[in-house]
């Protein structure tokens, strides 16, 4: 937790952002912290994790907590239950809810009760109640009952329409993106803390990609760094040999020689903090000519996005500039062939990189798409494209200093996808699927880092950037 401040000052900003609406309808801004979630039956729970905005603006990380902030009087309640006897014999002596507030810096404490008494009480009036769209199911329910809207809307945003919400508060989800999309300094530097956790667990895996090694052992010791130094994995963790499938949660095969072992996986700092990091290994700790071709051009990808990446410019321009280059590449090697400009116009990158170039980090992993991809990624003056790849760009905003991204370009060759193109045309002429059948089981290789935008540029977060050119990894590997 930050200091009390940090926390006044923010809620006190937001609700400054929230006084365009006309005095009288402003109504109130609620907040759920998230309550503790079974795993199969009550008291054997998930690990407990806060809701990020909750944490965000009321800075306490622990279950059974909700808040209103009055965006007409301004006036701040945090509502949750002091502990009874039973809860002392469990989990020992707890500090009362109205410590709790002053933690936060809030003036008022009241029961959890009373918040569903407060909640019904303004829509009663005809006040408007903004909240946050919601993804754990216990707080979705809990809306839903209280406001009278369908499960399914609450997790929909919408403008506020006539002072009645319908779903979750456009206007509460723009000012709360506004401001967790600029990074502070503390929050910089727990970004930073999380990276070197990423530093560590990321050169576990590099160090147990060995022939005979079980990937789901490698998984282990990366995990373990995470809990040692954080608070643990900021997402599931990806670790294949099959690195043509983005989102590969399978950890059972055996390192085998002449494959290569892609790992995208990131921590959490004890505050919650994310990091993400990708790095792609040869599994003989040397790449093959076909592989070391292919990696260095996803090298170089990397590297272009994070020259290019600067206040004033959008990510969609460093995206395409990434296609171009990599479609520039693999002409080179006669995959491709034809006008590039043509190419990344029609979007054959996509076939390659089926994906977005990066997205936004903080105390999300892929910070606040919870509160609507679009809102998060877009300006009001961007319009998603329908490509594949382009199309799946979480991050196209115009860059300004404060944006925490992340720089992740990769190449992949999926066979499904492939034959998919051929037969339907999709490439228009540009694909040389002669020169592609020797790619039927190349896998993937992505590679990641994590930037922040500076007011003259970009820097690298973490003190110190895992081993990336080709050169480097056969050479560190040979000596591990």
């Amino acid at each position: 937790m930050f200091s009390t401040d940090v926390y006044v000052r923010r809620r006190r900003t937001l609700t400054e952002k929230m006084s365009s609406i006309p005095q009288g309808k402003r109504g109130i801004a609620i907040f759920l912290g998230n309550v503790e979630a079974p795993q199969n039956y009550r008291g054997n729970d998930y690990k407990f994790r806060q809701e990020s905005s909750f944490l965000y603006y009321w800075g306490l990380d622990e279950p059974g907590l909700a808040a209103i902030i009055d965006l007409d009087s301004g006036e701040e309640t945090l509502y949750g239950d002091n502990v009874d006897i039973d809860d002392i014999i469990w989990m020992g002596p707890q500090p009362d809810i109205m410590s709790k507030a002053e933690k936060s810096g809030a003036a008022n404490a009241a029961p959890s009760k009373e918040f569903d008494a407060a909640v019904i009480k303004a829509q009663t009036q005809g006040r408007t109640v903004h909240f946050l769209p919601v993804s754990r199911y216990y707080n979705t329910l809990k809306l839903s009952t209280l406001t009278g809207i369908s499960p399914e809307n609450v997790r929909r945003t919408r403008p506020v329409a006539q002072g009645k919400a319908s779903s979750a508060s456009e206007e509460l989800v723009k000012a709360v993106i506004s401001m967790r999309l600029i990074k502070e300094d503390c929050e910089i530097e727990e970004i930073d803390k999380a990276c070197e956790i990423g530093y560590l667990m990321h050169t576990e895996a590099r160090r147990g990609c060995k022939p005979g090694a079980r990937e789901q052992d490698i998984v282990g010791r990366m995990e373990g760094v995470t809990i040692s130094k954080g608070w643990g994995v900021s997402f599931t963790t990806i670790l294949s040999q099959n690195g043509e499938t983005l989102h590969n949660h399978s950890h059972h095969q055996i390192i085998t020689p002449g494959r290569m072992l892609l790992v995208d996986a990131g921590a959490e700092s004890n505050t919650h903090y994310a990091s993400d990091f990708t790095r792609t290994y040869p599994c003989s700790g040397r790449f093959t000519a076909q592989q070391k071709e292919i990696y260095d051009i996803v090298e170089s990808c990397n590297e272009l996005a994070f020259q290019l990446a600067r206040p004033g410019v959008t990510y969609r321009q460093v995206h395409l500039a990434v296609a171009r280059h990599m479609l520039e590449s693999l002409g080179g090697l006669g995959l491709v062939r034809g006008d590039v400009d043509e190419m990344v116009a029609e979007g054959i990158a996509g076939l390659f990189m089926p994906h977005g170039l990066g997205h936004n980090m903080g105390i999300d992993v892929h910070d606040m798409e919870d509160l609507g991809e679009d809102y998060v990624g877009y300006d009001e003056d961007q319009k998603r494209a329908s490509q594949l790849g382009l199309g799946s760009l979480r991050m196209a905003r115009k860059l300004c200093p404060g944006h925490v991204i992340t720089d992740e370009p990769g190449i992949y060759f999926v066979p499904a996808l492939i034959s998919k193109w051929k037969s339907e045309g999709t490439d228009k002429g540009f694909v040389n699927y002669q020169a592609l059948e020797a790619y039927g089981d190349f896998g993937g290789i992505r590679l990641e880092d994590d930037i922040l935008i500076t007011p003259d540029g970009a820097r690298r977060l973490g003190t110190r950037r895992l081993p990336i050119k080709s050169s480097e990894i056969e050479d560190i590997m040979s000596r591990e």
